[in-house]
């Protein structure tokens, strides 16, 4: 628990209350208002709750005025770099890096389980032809209660890790099924013998009349996006997988909520945002038409893709996904994609004006994000079914350690009611 050496005083009319006050191991001070409705009798109002703390976590921390992004204390860039994303996932889960033999370990356990039940398949059956991927993945991830009984006790920690260790697994065969049953054709099983982020390419991309080699820059750049996007704080989707948690729900309904949530378009729809408001541009000669509209205050127009809501200096997970989008675009080229050739000279212009360096709109992990899975020939409706991929373990280490938290409450957010005062029910013929 954090420190709690200080008060804060509030004061009501003539009577005032000590709050304590918490001090975390990074960033603000927390005042505790855990008490305040039985003391005081009064709630505090914060929509959003942009101003509120609603647990303790050990998890990830964020600094969006200095750009700072910490999993267990350890920068996201350097993780980026030097780390791949199943040994992040170890982290997150355990709170620290893995030795050599436990990362081998892991690593075997996830890969020997990426296959589905095979009465999975008919359950993908179920849905249109044309369903989105995301409605798919909430449907086939909520359904997993019924096919995995021996991993739904809560109470139990070793249900708790084969779940977590499930869910992880299990996930790029959901999202790339879901792609293959929308477009129409036949689902690719997972290999043993490739990694992760390659297995799930190959997935996505091979059919039974040619196999599909996934070249190492693609695969490492999958694999950054996948780390890039592992665990964020307790934002919209980790919010809700919480709040589903703290009812007792099982860990696959629980994430089938967080998926949901993050389907939201001002949640998990950044990056498809951007490619569209790329393809809108159309062609690099009209890119100074729409830099103009972004600097007209009158003009709803805004460029997506560039800025950051949490993050107000710049973002640090951007640098290294810049690079793998140079990397790819190197590879695949960008001569007959003018979509990717509006990006690249919009990065150029953006970057050299200074109207976008004072205001700090410099391009985000979803702008180069959006690029490269465009380069490697995903539709924007896959977009956000490989976030919440990627988000599947930021979830499930947070439903973890949740569970394991003493003070767990069910949650049960407060409102300022405004409706009606009491009124008495008139019969039908007298209204």
């Amino acid at each position: 628990m954090a420190d709690t050496e200080k008060t804060a005083t509030l004061t009501i009319g003539d009577a005032s209350w000590d709050l304590p006050v918490l001090s975390p191991t990074e960033g603000p001070d927390v005042i505790d208002i855990g008490k305040l409705y039985g003391q005081a009798g009064v709630f505090t109002y914060d929509p959003g709750f942009t101003s509120t703390a609603a647990c303790e976590s050990k998890i990830t921390y964020i600094d969006g005025a200095e750009g700072i992004l910490l999993h267990r204390g350890y920068p996201i860039g350097e993780l980026a770099e030097k780390s791949h994303y199943l040994e992040v996932c170890y982290l997150l889960l355990y709170g620290e890096l893995p030795s050599a033999a436990q990362l081998e370990k892991f690593e075997h356990t996830i890969t020997h389980h990426t296959m589905l039940h095979e009465q999975m398949a008919n359950f993908f059956r179920g849905f249109r032809r044309d369903a989105h991927p995301m409605a798919v993945m909430v449907g086939v991830v909520g359904a997993m209660s019924a096919f995995y009984h021996d991993s739904t006790d809560i109470n139990d920690p070793r249900q708790r890790e084969i779940a977590s260790h499930r869910l992880i697994a299990k996930m790029p065969t959901i999202a790339a099924w879901a792609y293959k049953y929308t477009i129409g054709q036949p689902f690719v099983y997972p290999r043993n013998d490739l990694d992760y982020a390659a297995n799930f390419l190959r997935m996505c991309f091979s059919v039974p009349a040619e196999d599909y080699v996934p070249d190492p820059i693609l695969s490492r750049a999958m694999d950054r996006i996948f780390t890039l996007h592992a665990d964020h704080e307790q934002n919209a989707s980790t919010s809700t997988v919480r709040l589903a948690s703290s009812s007792g729900a099982n860990p696959f309904a629980c994430i089938a909520a967080g998926i949901a949530c993050l389907w939201g378009p001002a949640h998990g729809g950044a990056n498809q945002a951007c490619l569209e408001m790329l393809r809108e541009i159309g062609t690099v000669d009209r890119i100074p038409e729409f830099i103009a509209r972004a600097k007209d205050k009158n003009d709803p127009f805004r460029l997506m893709g560039f800025g950051h809501r949490v993050y107000k200096n710049f973002d640090p997970r951007a640098t290294v996904m810049k690079q793998s989008a140079d990397e790819v675009l190197e590879l695949l080229g960008v001569d007959n994609n003018p979509t990717l050739q509006v990006a690249k000279e919009l990065e150029k212009q953006a970057l050299a004006d200074p109207y976008f360096a004072e205001k700090k709109l410099f391009p985000n992990v979803d702008f180069y994000s959006g690029i490269i899975l465009e380069a490697m020939g995903f539709p924007t409706s896959m977009f956000t079914p490989i976030f919440a991929l990627s988000r599947t373990v930021g979830w499930i280490s947070q439903w973890t350690e949740q569970l394991s938290d003493p003070a767990l409450k069910i949650g049960r957010p407060r409102q300022l009611y405004t409706g009606e005062t009491l009124r008495h029910y008139v019969e039908v013929e007298d209204r």
